[in-house]
This record gives C-alpha cells, structure tokens and sequence, in this order.
C-alpha cells in the first residue's frame, strides 16, 4: 500500500510539471499531444481499443535528443501488434531492447505482462525518461541499462520469453552486437520469440545472413500496415516489416 500511495504521489508531480507552460492539445494518432514551450517536450496519447475495453498510453518525447526519445513509426506498429496479440502477451515475461520512449513494452505490461525496459547503459537521459513514463501511465515496470554486445550483469538477469524491438535494425555496425544479445537470450528459453518492427531500408538480405550466422530463423513477416487500423496508418508512411525471429534448432 505504501508503495502504491508513492507512485500516485509520484504521478500527481509528473503530471503537474507536465502540466506547467504546455500549448493547447493536437491531435496525434488518435489521441492528443501537448508541447512544452519550455523544454521542447511533449505528452502524446496513444489509444488502444475503444472505449469499453481499450486503453491509453501517455508518452513523455523530447525534440532535443537525437533517436531515444521520440516514438517512431516502427514503435507505434509494433505496440498496436502487442495490443492486437494481448491474450499471448498476458501473463508474459517480456523484455523490450533499445526501448526509448517504450510504447511497445507499457502496452505489454497494460495488457498484463511482466515487463523489462532496456536501453543503452550509457545513456542516463533515456532510462531516467522510462521511469518517468512508467509513473506516468501508473505501471511497473523494470528499468535496465543494457548494452547490446556486452556481457555484465544485467543481461543474465533476463529470462524473457518474448523479446521485443522497434526500429532497433537502423545502424548496421550495431547488427551483429544486437543479434549476439537476442540470441543469448533466445537461448534461455526454447520457445522464446524475438519480435521486432524495421524500415526495409535495403531488402530482408542483410537480415537473413545475420540470422543464419546467428542460428536464427524467421517464422512470421507481416506488412506492418497490414494490421494497422486504417486512422492510425493514414498518419504513418515507409516500408515497414514485422518479423518474429526464434532460435533455428535441429527438428
């Protein structure tokens, strides 16, 4: 009980700050978003379902960082798929990478999953932002620095059985440490599926040799439009892919 009355008061702050010096709402892929003329930060609401059974997620971005704290289309397809699959993801023990403003992953733990929030351990600002969403949208979830490639503690602490990650395919030289880590964790648990939205930037190709190298395969691939509904696709553009990745043992 007293932590719960520590998150409300928590929460009360949050939203009062966010509150302070705030322009009018706008709407934003269905829902509505306020800027701060102060920070250069936003609160956007993301809408699940309607109103007898859906939800909504409030985002914090800010337009001062480079990549980790906007929500990108890639993020905004893979959370609707988590909400379109929530009877799988309930009751799931799911870890997001490279997770940034973490749409995906608070939609997860809306839907009654046990949720881990992870990004680069290096990049305070990013993680510090995941705390304040998840107090924000009154969930509890796990907030991990996880760097991909590197083997320290953290990392052994995970034993999800799904892994999720929006856009994280964009820097190639990244590739091979951000497989290394999906499959490490793949590894843990046999039916464990790694489920990730990308830009197909320059063909499945590159993906498909990464995979092989890695001992992976890809079990489903789905236009990222082609379960979206169509007011909240109007708002998104680019090539997009879904793709559900699982270790490739011997049958």
């Amino acid at each position: 009980m007293e932590s719960e009355n520590k998150i409300k008061k928590q929460k009360l702050v949050l939203e009062s700050e966010l509150e302070e010096d705030e322009t009018p709402f706008i709407q934003e892929d269905g829902g509505t978003k306020s800027l701060s003329n102060q920070d250069i930060t936003t609160t956007s609401r993301h809408l699940f379902g309607d109103s007898e059974d859906g939800f909504s997620i409030s985002i914090i971005e800010n337009m001062k960082e480079e990549y980790g704290l906007f929500v990108w289309p890639c993020s905004r397809i893979l959370a609707e798929y988590v909400w379109q699959q929530k009877a799988r993801f309930s009751s799931s023990h799911v870890v997001e990478l490279g997770a940034g403003t973490s749409l995906p992953g608070l939609v997860a733990a809306k839907v009654g999953a046990e949720v881990t929030l992870t990004d680069d351990s290096t990049r305070s600002e990013v993680l510090d932002n995941m705390r304040r969403v998840c107090v924000l949208n009154n969930l509890k979830c796990k907030v991990l620095g996880l760097t991909w490639g590197v083997w320290d503690a953290p990392i052994f602490s995970l034993h999800p059985n799904i892994i999720l990650g929006a856009d994280v395919l964009y820097d190639t030289s990244a590739f091979d440490d951000l497989f290394a880590t999906v499959t490490f964790l793949l590894q843990k648990l046999p039916e464990s599926v790694f489920i990730t939205t990308y830009h197909n930037r320059s063909g499945h190709h590159l993906i498909e040799f990464l995979m092989e190298k890695w001992g992976l395969k890809c079990t489903e691939l789905l236009d990222g439009f082609s379960f979206m509904p169509s007011h909240k696709a109007a708002s998104l553009s680019g090539n997009i892919q879904l793709a559900e990745i699982v270790l490739d043992t011997p049958n």
